[in-house]
């Protein structure tokens, strides 16, 4: 019987399943009844999705819009964004410090904290705190929300 990864682990994990576009397979991280909420999203953009097939939904189109940092765990190292994973008073729960950025937008990322809970091996919940104001980008017309990044109904 295999252990399930712990919260730092499984994150991690994502990560690299992220950076190879591998989208499906970070999906299959995820529990029937995960929930992504983002706090300070825009006007006309979804605050809270619930359930897998939602999160694969919206996550489908992430390869076209967000880079991941390839730094896990460190600081950023002369402009390359990092990652800092921080354990909670929870054991199942983890606080991230990172940057992800628009693929289509030069930057160095846009900064953001996730507060995200793990329980039996899979990602239950993933709340995202970033700055609207600037992950919206008028002239791609693509919002970076850290992890999850999509185009208005109308710019698709």
């Amino acid at each position: 019987m295999t252990t399930p990864m712990n919260p730092s682990e499984l994150y991690r994990h994502g990560l690299q399943l992220l950076r190879r576009k591998d989208v499906s397979a970070w999906v299959d991280l995820w529990d029937h009844n995960g929930v992504v909420e983002f706090p300070f999203a825009p006007e006309n953009w979804p605050s809270r999705i619930e359930g897998k097939t939602a999160i694969s939904d919206y996550v489908h189109r992430y390869p076209e819009h967000i880079y991941v940092p390839d730094v896990p765990d460190h600081p950023a190292v002369e402009g390359i964004p990092g990652v800092a994973i921080h354990p909670a008073t929870d054991p199942e729960t983890i606080v991230v410090n990172m940057r992800g950025g628009d693929r289509l937008v030069d930057d160095d990322g846009t900064p953001y904290i996730a507060v995200i809970t793990v329980r039996a091996g899979l990602f239950t919940s993933y709340r995202a705190y970033w700055n609207p104001l600037a992950a919206t980008r008028p002239s791609t017309g693509s919002v970076n929300v850290g992890l999850f990044a999509r185009k208005p109904e109308n710019g698709s």
